[in-house]
């Protein structure tokens, strides 16, 4: 979610002719995010957000844009792709595949409470439970393979011990991702800066650009990797308990689930560790972008391993 790619206002007027939205009004950069270019884009009909997709191909990208539909029909608060006139949801704008979505009320927020994780634990469960029905399937792309290949372009980047950390890592996952566990669709990047409250209540969830199908509690521990943590990285009990709590009454996690939890968590810290650091040593040019800091993530990373054993007592 930054500027990679360049709109004017005069070019997204013309493509704007596709559509049956009104006259533009206002055209804004979105200046958060690693990935796609994002812009606001405000017309006399509402307020909207274009995405430029800067890494993914025309052929996967109905994917996303089908769940999002879906969700949003089964009361998922989602942002909903908008069609044009030709009932299609995916277009092109400047060489690159664009879209149009709704854009959700609320704030992200940096500071989560015990309710805030209460809420999310509780949407990624109805979440899930929704995509039971969506038809279409896509593999995670950031999933094991990806894990190996991108681990051996950043090694060279990393200290003495974060190379031992990553490649014990990697072992230690290659004995778990292969558990039988219920899978379906996962979000894949619940972090804060995708989550939008309004008051206290969650107001909607953005960014499916990473969605795809894989184990379904790993999800969940993508989602506590961020928003129950702390500064060192450590779990933050109360947090943690909350959204779990929450999630396990809309879909109860099974004996095996929650046997495989602290592994999950494990590999939620190291796929987010990767492709930080891949992206903080091979950033794309863009005009308004930046890199997150992937020393957190090994942060996050080492604290799950040093407490493994305290992590499988947690009563949830």
């Amino acid at each position: 979610m930054s500027v990679f790619t360049t709109v004017t206002p005069e070019q997204l007027r013309a493509w704007l002719q596709r559509f049956a939205l009104g006259e533009l009004a206002e055209l804004k950069g979105i200046a958060s995010g690693i990935t796609n270019t994002n812009y606001f884009v405000t017309t006399t009909s509402g307020r909207y957000v274009l995405t430029l997709f800067e890494r993914n191909g025309a052929a996967e990208l109905p994917y996303f844009l089908d769940l999002m539909a879906h969700l949003a029909r089964h009361g998922i608060p989602c942002p909903q792709p908008v069609a044009d006139n030709g009932g299609a949801y995916l277009g092109e704008l400047n060489g690159k595949p664009a879209a149009l979505v709704t854009c959700l009320r609320g704030a992200s927020l940096e500071d989560p409470g015990i309710g805030h994780c209460a809420e999310v634990g509780g949407f990624l469960a109805r979440m899930h439970l929704a995509g039971r029905s969506f038809p279409a399937i896509m593999e995670n792309p950031r999933g094991p393979h990806w894990c190996n290949v991108t681990a051996r372009v950043v090694l060279p980047f990393l200290d003495a011990q974060g190379r031992d950390l990553l490649e014990q890592e990697l072992a230690f996952q290659a004995q778990f991702r292969g558990l039988p566990l219920p899978r379906g669709v996962i979000h894949a990047d619940l972090f804060r800066d995708n989550v939008l409250f309004d008051g206290e209540h969650l107001g909607g969830v953005i960014d499916f650009y990473y969605a795809c199908n894989d184990v379904l509690a790993y999800d969940l521990a993508i989602a506590v990797n961020d928003w129950c943590v702390a500064d060192d990285g450590a779990l933050d009990a109360p947090r943690v308990r909350a959204m779990l709590a929450a999630y396990h009454a809309e879909r109860p996690l099974s004996d095996e689930e929650r046997a495989a939890w602290p592994a999950l968590l494990r590999a939620g810290a190291l796929r987010f560790w990767l492709s930080r650091l891949y992206d903080f040593h091979f950033p794309q040019p863009g005009e308004m972008t930046y890199a997150k800091d992937p020393g957190h993530f090994r942060r996050v990373l080492e604290a799950r391993v040093r407490d493994e054993a305290h992590i499988r007592k947690m009563d949830f």
